[in-house]
């Protein structure tokens, strides 16, 4: 798929992605979601399917914190307060213990509810305020919303793929 260069096409993307992401998600078996057989976010590590969408879930909350933040007119901490752009493997640790209260059911339906509010976003905003101006440094408002929306949930459903080709069959 095509970056996204309009409100339209980012929404496109967002649900297109989200609802293959949400076909392989349904797939895994319940008794696997916490086996943690997953390539990690961070280097030698692994993670379970529950930490992935923990690790989705993370980053479309933070999408939703930076938004709030730079509508209240605050200086915002990219990419979250604490962690600097290269220690994202670190940050995908965090976003795991985050939500390790929630049951997987919890969790999968608090990231259909922040996808929706990042939809939201698009949806009210206008052509010019997604990609016509910098936000983030040269990257526009829907580049980011691409960055960490659009583009992990695919990154996201292939992880699965290519695990899922790794089970044994009885």
């Amino acid at each position: 798929m095509a970056i996204p260069a309009s409100g339209d096409e980012l929404l496109a993307a967002i649900d297109d992605s989200f609802a293959k992401l949400v076909g392989e998600l349904d797939s895994v078996p319940a008794g696997r979601v916490d086996e943690p057989s997953l390539e990690g976010h961070a280097k030698s590590t692994t993670m379970s399917v529950r930490d992935l969408v923990a690790y989705l879930t993370g980053w479309n909350e933070l999408v939703l914190k930076w938004h709030r933040g730079r509508q209240a007119g605050l200086a915002v901490d990219f990419p979250e307060t604490g962690f600097k752009w290269n220690e994202l493997g670190r940050l995908a640790q965090k976003f795991y213990g985050d939500y390790e209260g929630l049951t997987y059911e919890e969790l999968r339906r608090r990231l259909t509810h922040s996808k929706d509010q990042v939809r939201a976003i698009v949806e009210s905003a206008s052509s010019d305020s997604l990609y016509g101006v910098a936000w983030y440094e040269k990257w526009t408002l829907g580049r980011m919303i691409q960055f960490n929306s659009a583009s992990p949930y695919r990154n996201a459903r292939a992880r699965l793929r290519t695990w899922k080709r790794t089970w044994s069959t009885p």
